[in-house]
């Protein structure tokens, strides 16, 4: 009986997960056109593919940028929802309701909050734009400029993944018992002291598996750069993932090996972050 209840998991794993993981790894190995991808009589390179990405000139600033995107959401990500998750915390009126508001970023469909933040942030109608012309500024080309494409989109990704570490942050919080705070302060520690010494230790486990699934998720972010800037201007702004995706199906002649290969990378790199992170935790539990 207990075979049959895990019956329905393993075949969703195994197809969901399993076989386009395996088909991924062996689009990255052999040399696929459209011809033989549907004839399915490509011929095997090896790591042909990984070399010829590893030499591309976009590798390194697209190595960069997915660090740089994924690094720096995760900081505000985590820093300000667990701010808000302090805020909220503390039982006041209409704070259900602001919670609430909170929740609508994340409950948005992808390509709205994409669009909306494009809309926002155009050069010429952006209400961005509107507000800086109003105290004296000039307009800024942030999504057509080198120098401003990533942090916008790093700003809008921001935006969007806040409400989740709201969530599973204020829910850590609930679980710390009040007697804990009340100790604390009897002992004369300050408000500071506590938050250091009382609940992020206590919040450690929460904030471990915050942090662990906000990394995956933004590794593989695509909707939002895609639909904002499209990896541009002049590559500003790719990533693996968007990059993977411009080779596999963003031009005439599709390169899906090499668009497999950057997959795989972008994967093995979620893996080493994942076991990373993972292992100093338990250092810290341990110590």
């Amino acid at each position: 009986m207990a075979w049959g209840f895990l019956v329905p998991i393993v075949v969703y794993l195994l197809v969901f997960y399993a076989y386009p993981l395996f088909r991924n790894v062996e689009l990255s190995l052999r040399d696929y056109t459209v011809r033989s991808f549907v004839q399915g009589d490509a011929p095997f390179t090896g790591f042909a593919n990984y070399a010829e990405v590893l030499k591309d000139a976009t590798f390194g600033p697209a190595l960069w940028q997915t660090v740089v995107f994924t690094v720096v959401s995760l900081a505000f990500q985590f820093t300000v929802g667990l701010a808000l998750a302090m805020f909220f915390v503390r039982n006041f009126p209409l704070s259900a309701t602001l919670r609430a508001l909170f929740l609508v970023p994340w409950l948005l469909p992808l390509i709205v909050s994409s669009s909306t933040w494009a809309w926002m942030l155009n050069s010429d109608s952006g209400v961005v734009n509107a507000v800086l012309g109003a105290f004296g500024a000039g307009p800024v080309n942030w999504l057509t400029s080198p120098d401003w494409s990533l942090w916008s989109v790093i700003v809008a990704n921001i935006w969007i993944g806040v409400p989740f570490n709201l969530v599973i942050l204020y829910s850590g919080l609930q679980s710390i018992s009040p007697s804990v705070y009340e100790a604390a302060a009897l002992d004369g520690a300050s408000g500071r002291q506590r938050f250091w010494s009382v609940t992020l230790p206590l919040l450690r486990p929460v904030s471990a598996i915050t942090l662990l699934l906000g990394l995956v998720y933004t590794l593989k972010v695509f909707d939002i750069i895609w639909i904002m800037t499209k990896g541009g201007p002049s590559g500003s702004s790719t990533t693996f993932a968007t990059w993977s995706y411009r080779l596999g199906f963003g031009n005439l002649v599709p390169s899906f090996g090499p668009g497999a290969a950057v997959g795989n990378l972008l994967i093995a790199m979620a893996l080493v972050f994942g076991l990373f992170y993972i292992r100093l935790q338990r250092r810290q539990d341990l110590s």
